[in-house]
């Protein structure tokens, strides 16, 4: 690890008999570590020197990424704390829904995926979120590969009517949806811009505890702000 700190500290790389004496290690032993992590990918020789090699640089990439989702999950349970509801964070990627992550709690459950979210984004409020701010072709594209179908009773029937729905939907207002997904469940989804890419805030609540689902929504809305930036973040993911 003290040899890789010390090429790391030297962008064009550096001669074994530097690194050894940076590493505070006698020159075979370093010799010895240096063949070791080459072999493994850790490191490249390159015209006598020392850089970092794929696998290194693949260890500070999931290093970022898991820091990236630590932030994204602090966030999310604010949130969830503060307004007391599930609350989720879902982006749409490569032509799928992607929950990233969902922040609840034993008495606030999140709801269960009894259907593939990425098959049923028509059915749910993060799902018609994201639908709502793709180009036309992104969307019909969507539905080519994923038919519209009724999963409750409350679920948009057709293409057409869920097509309406999605066109009529004021850019930055919430989605709101009930019981089209879970039956005794209503969410509501809010856009959030982040780069080129559609992301989606929401958060669900029991039937019985509709009339909370709005103010909730709203308090979110206020707040989405101050916390936007570590989940804007997280779209390289």
């Amino acid at each position: 690890m003290r040899l890789l700190e010390a090429v790391g500290a030297h962008e064009e790389g550096a001669p074994a008999k530097q690194l050894a004496r940076e590493a505070g290690l006698a020159l075979p032993t370093a010799y010895h570590l240096l063949r070791t992590l080459t072999h493994e990918g850790y490191l490249r020789r390159e015209k006598g020197v020392f850089v970092l090699g794929a696998a290194a640089e693949r260890l500070v990439s999931n290093g970022a990424q898991q820091n990236r989702r630590s932030m994204i999950g602090e966030a999310l349970e604010h949130w969830r704390d503060s307004i007391g509801v599930p609350v989720y964070f879902a982006v749409y990627r490569e032509g799928d829904v992607e929950v990233v992550g969902v922040a609840d709690t034993p008495g606030s459950p999140a709801v269960e995926e009894w259907a593939d979210f990425r098959e049923t984004a028509h059915a749910h409020a993060i799902g018609q979120c994201l639908l709502s701010q793709l180009d036309e072709d992104s969307r019909q594209d969507h539905l080519s590969r994923y038919r519209v179908q009724s999963i409750t009773p409350y679920t948009v029937r057709d293409n057409r009517t869920l097509l309406r729905r999605l066109a009529s939907m004021g850019r930055m207002q919430p989605v709101v949806e009930r019981q089209e997904y879970a039956l005794g469940t209503v969410c509501a989804a809010v856009p959030i811009t982040a780069g080129t890419t559609a992301a989606t805030l929401a958060i669900s609540v029991p039937v019985h505890q509709a009339d909370r689902l709005l103010p909730a929504v709203r308090e979110l809305q206020s707040d989405v702000g101050r916390k936007l930036g570590s989940l804007a973040f997280s779209i390289s993911i």
